[in-house]
């Protein structure tokens, strides 16, 4: 009948308006990707450029150009034209509210593929090694850490013995008569154990002995007295005194 053919031949002119939509803006996404020779602002092209070159090109009327895209805002299957308002990242529902359409499959040649595979390549390769040295940089740090932790503890178990002994012999003297105090002001064991140029350096490692002996070392008791008219940190020896004697 008349109407089919009237209908098919509709179609027909939708198509072809769909082909070059297609076709124009797969071209102008594609140059847009490859050095954009064309100084495009965006691969959205403005939808009265694009009205403009497809009536060009196929001669047909504005109704049919907007029956396309109706076309295209109707159709279940994905055309390849996306269809953009104002809001890029918002969808646009009616023919109205189109602003720009964009291609969803750049036409790239050959040596554009090739340039940009070379170029992808290349950006995942450095990435890969940054990634890698990046890597390798924590690991070798926390090697540093966990070595320069394990040192310090070692040093402040050392210092610990030290000040033990340095603790314990000033009570003896003291028991005989050698010292005037049973104990020995905190600031003096560490001024005899640590030279002044090394303080600075040592001072973490004097702290963590000083809470040490405060937690873990019932021997040793931190007390405050009043020497030479001010108020300071003593240790004071604690062990029973027969142990001491057994000792001389």
């Amino acid at each position: 009948s008349t109407d089919d053919f009237c209908q098919a031949k509709q179609k027909d002119v939708t198509m072809a308006v769909l082909h070059e939509l297609y076709s124009y803006l797969s071209v102008q996404a594609g140059n847009f990707e490859c050095g954009n020779p064309e100084n495009l602002k965006s691969k959205c092209i403005w939808v009265s450029e694009v009205k403009e070159h497809v009536l060009n090109v196929t001669g047909s009327s504005s109704q049919k150009f907007e029956a396309a895209l109706h076309w295209i805002l109707n159709s279940n299957k994905d055309l390849g034209i996306r269809l953009k308002g104002k809001d890029l990242s918002e969808l646009v529902s009616s023919v109205e509210e189109v602003f720009c359409l964009e291609s969803a499959h750049p036409q790239m040649g050959l040596g554009c593929r090739f340039r940009r595979a070379v170029v992808t390549a290349i950006t995942n390769l450095f990435l890969f090694f940054w990634g890698l040295i990046t890597l390798w940089g924590i690991l070798i740090y926390l090697r540093y850490h966990w070595r320069k932790m394990e040192e310090e503890e070692q040093a402040m178990y050392e210092m610990v013995k030290k000040i033990i002994a340095v603790v314990q012999d000033h009570y003896k003297e003291w028991e005989r008569n050698l010292e005037r105090y049973p104990y020995v002001g905190i600031f003096h064991v560490r001024d005899s154990l640590i030279p002044p140029q090394s303080r600075k350096k040592m001072k973490r490692v004097w702290e963590k002995a000083v809470d040490f002996l405060a937690s873990n070392e019932s021997r040793i008791q931190t007390e405050s007295h009043r020497v030479a008219g001010e108020d300071m940190l003593v240790w004071r020896w604690t062990q029973p005194s027969y142990l001491s004697d057994s000792e001389h």
